[in-house]
């Protein structure tokens, strides 16, 4: 899979203050955990069921500054969040999210973009099992999704309490919302940002803003 917008977006919003330990759930080929780990100081497991997306993300991850820091795990979610004794004060997820949609002939795309390969209640599961009493919870989906997720979520006691609302550009309905949780129910913030200006690769100045520090063009 190739870098994507998503996964810069997520790795560049996601809190990362007083994160000693953070989860990647689906971490492809390592892109939000070398984010995540050029944002922070924290010890960062990145876990993919896709075998040779695991072993693509690690080789990253030794070709990048912060190898000691950053562990590749082939594994499901469910499987890791029942054997792993770590729990992490910040988990985040670009997860598969095309539910309804055609199945590619190709099986890395399709466990890559599908819900059979990370389902929403297998994600949110592994959340409750994995996050500290105190942590938050980060993840990026598609609009319809998020709402659907929200309230699943909430209804196992993961309140929203940050959102980011993403527009492709100004006037537009909007195609993504990255949403954040914890454990304590309170006031939601929410923030908007537009990619674009008008014209492709025009990009507004709080997108640049976002993701100065991972595109050599800004």
């Amino acid at each position: 899979m190739k870098v994507g917008t998503d996964g810069v977006l997520l790795g560049a919003w996601a809190d990362t203050q007083r994160a000693g330990h953070i989860l990647d759930v689906g971490t492809g080929t390592g892109l939000i955990a070398l984010m995540l780990a050029q944002r922070s100081g924290a010890i960062i497991d990145g876990i993919e069921i896709d075998k040779a997306a695991a072993i693509q993300a690690a080789d990253n991850v030794k070709n990048n500054p912060w190898p000691d820091r950053i562990n590749i795990i082939h594994s499901s979610i469910q499987k890791f969040a029942d054997n792993c004794k770590t729990k992490y004060d910040l988990i985040v997820s670009n997860p598969p999210y095309f539910n309804n949609s055609l199945h590619s002939p190709d099986r890395k795309r399709t466990l890559a973009r599908h819900t059979s390969s990370l389902s929403m209640d297998s994600l949110i599961q592994g959340v409750l099992k994995l996050l500290t009493p105190g942590g938050r919870f980060c993840v990026i989906l598609p609009c319809d999704n998020s709402d659907i997720f929200i309230k699943n979520a909430s209804a196992c006691g993961l309140f929203p309490y940050r959102k980011l609302i993403i527009y492709p550009v100004p006037n537009k309905p909007p195609v993504r919302v990255i949403s954040e949780f914890s454990f304590m129910p309170g006031e939601l913030t929410e923030e908007y940002l537009a990619i674009e200006k008008r014209e492709r690769h025009d990009y507004s100045e709080e997108y640049k803003k976002l993701t100065n520090a991972f595109y050599l063009a800004f």
